[in-house]
């Protein structure tokens, strides 16, 4: 199917009666005055608001995953303090005057961050409507032209218009149950000198296996987590020619947890009483983030 059909039968999302009634009210925000963006640790934006609009209609568009975001006087307090992930990869990378992409980019949180870079352009992926209203949103504010979001998936970036720089996929590898397809997938989409920063949760040992669990911290949706060496075996299958180590970090729950700003339980009921363990049993979650390149 040509991606001009694609992004056609994406579209058809913002009919269903659960997206409809929040696009419309996100398209129909009234244009306030913006005296400053700062792309910090907070994404924060102030200037003359409807505070009280504002906050109503931020909560309507809850879950907030990633963040967080302040507009005026509305902290949305996201289940993520992404931030977390993003400094620790920032001393690692150079985007200016870069194409870029963010492969499961959710509300854009890591995108806005980029613009500070000075990217040539940042295009996000993500098929779920709604996190491009989210993205939507807060760009009603932003207003940024650099960054461009597509309601496609990794699937689509073999075929993409352009090829990128850099492809940044965070959190996404264990979702796939063909993860060597997929990083096959990424390395389609690069420039003849590109690179994909990648993050992945690992378990720990020195042999080349993966844990193959039937749920994990209560995900039915992690198929595979494999060892360090295990990874750089898939990445070398995919024929990415350098795997680049660049940091291993737990995730715990200063870095996600519970706020008013999602629905449903986070990384504190996923895990056993004492946090050694996912409540399966299974060992916590570490993630490794690496740099491939072509």
């Amino acid at each position: 199917m040509q991606l001009d059909k694609i992004r056609e039968e994406k579209l058809k999302q913002y009919s269903f009666k659960n997206i409809a009634p929040l696009k419309d009210m996100v398209d129909n925000l009234p244009k306030f005055r913006v005296d400053s963006v700062k792309f910090a640790d907070v994404v924060e934006i102030d200037g003359e608001f409807d505070n009280k609009m504002i906050y109503q209609v931020a909560k309507k568009l809850m879950p907030w995953r990633k963040g967080p975001f302040r507009i005026g006087q509305t902290f949305i307090d996201s289940e993520w303090q992404s931030f977390i992930k993003y400094n620790l990869l920032q001393k690692h990378i150079d985007l200016t005057d870069k194409l870029v992409a963010d492969v499961g980019c959710n509300n854009g949180y890591y995108m806005f961050r980029m613009l500070t870079q000075n990217p040539k352009m940042v295009v996000g992926f993500d098929p779920m409507a709604i996190f491009k209203i989210q993205f939507d949103f807060i760009n009603h504010f932003v207003r940024s032209d650099k960054i461009i979001y597509e309601l496609l998936g990794v699937e689509h970036i073999p075929m993409y218009e352009k090829k990128f720089d850099t492809i940044f996929c965070l959190g996404v590898l264990y979702h796939r149950s063909d993860p060597i397809s997929m990083l096959k997938q990424l390395k389609q989409g690069l420039s003849s000198n590109g690179e994909a920063i990648i993050d992945t949760f690992i378990i720990e040992g020195d042999d080349e296996i993966a844990l193959t669990p039937k749920r994990y911290a209560k995900m039915r949706n992690v198929y595979f987590i494999p060892t360090i060496k295990a990874l750089q075996n898939w990445a070398e299958i995919a024929k990415f020619k350098d795997f680049e180590l660049l940091e291993v970090k737990a995730t715990d729950t200063k870095e996600q947890r519970k706020t008013e700003w999602i629905d449903g339980e986070s990384l504190n009921n996923f895990l056993n009483e004492d946090g050694s363990k996912t409540i399966e049993g299974y060992p916590p979650p570490i993630r490794a983030y690496v740099r491939l390149k072509v």
